[in-house]
């Protein structure tokens, strides 16, 4: 199987991919190029993700703009999330202080509690402070049934001691899944799906193809994580939702599986995770 089926063109731009996870930029003019070489490249849908305050709210402007466009089919739809990071968790000021994500939760584009979680490996806010922020997001996902996004890396156990003290959301993804096996059991045991980045594509990345052909297919979906993770061939290049299929090609050969599979499948269980209706 190839490993580069040609994202902006091909066959793969005849499939439909819907990335569950990137980040879009601040420059209109970028938002728009990119937008418009995804959607040549098959993705019809992706989710722009929040890291703070004032990034859940470019996104959620970012979806609105997105969705006046999308009736042409020139670009794909957008959704968008509404979350603290865990490395800006010290900006929370506690668990009483992200009022602003419940506010976004009842704009229409807003899908998802998130991206937040814990992150041992920068620690850039303090530990007590990121489990308490994730608690608090957790709890706040539990509320008002809404699907929860998880960062989490170097930080398995104290991930999943908060999530059995606060209650698992009915949906729960892992996202940019950086674990192995028994990281990726642990996850499936909870309800959670699996969201792979190109870091599937990686050489050094046994582990996570590992996690891959034991992760069900109903329970799997695709990122870019874009601008970050740019997927073989494209690495060292910024990350864009275009090279959504390179992603999707590897997570195929690792699953052995065809694209056409892994495509129809991924766009399927993400539709039904966030409840999308395009």
């Amino acid at each position: 199987m190839s490993t580069d089926p040609g994202p902006l063109s091909g066959e793969s731009g005849r499939l439909e991919w819907l990335d569950n996870h990137c980040h879009l930029p601040d420059d209109s003019a970028e938002t728009a190029r990119l937008l418009g070489e995804a959607r040549s490249a098959g993705v019809i849908g992706l989710i722009d993700v929040g890291t703070d305050e004032a990034s859940s709210r470019a996104a959620l402007r970012r979806a609105e703009e997105a969705a006046e466009r999308a009736p042409s089919a020139e670009v794909p739809r957008v959704w968008s999330t509404a979350g603290l990071h865990p490395h800006d968790a010290s900006a929370a000021g506690g668990r009483d202080s992200l009022e602003w994500v419940v506010g976004l939760l009842g704009r229409e584009p807003v899908v998802a509690v998130g991206e937040c979680g814990l992150d041992y490996h920068y620690d850039h806010s303090p530990r007590d402070v990121q489990r308490s922020v994730f608690a608090a997001q957790v709890a706040i996902a539990v509320e008002h049934s809404l699907p929860l996004v998880i960062h989490s890396r170097e930080a398995w156990d104290d991930t999943f001691d908060i999530l059995a003290a606060e209650g698992v959301p009915e949906s729960t993804v892992f996202h940019c899944f950086t674990g192995g096996v028994a990281e990726a059991r642990r996850a499936l045991d909870v309800g959670a799906h699996i969201s792979f980045s190109g870091i599937v594509s990686f050489k050094s990345a046994a582990d996570v193809r590992e996690a891959a052909v034991l992760c069900p297919a109903d329970r799997m979906m695709v990122e870019t994580d874009s601008p970050y993770l740019a997927p073989v061939p494209r690495r060292g290049r910024p990350n864009q939702p275009a090279f959504l299929p390179l992603v999707g090609a590897a997570l195929a050969e690792a699953r052995g599986e065809s694209l056409v599979a892994v495509a129809t499948r991924s766009v399927v269980n993400a539709e039904r995770f966030y409840r999308l209706v395009r």
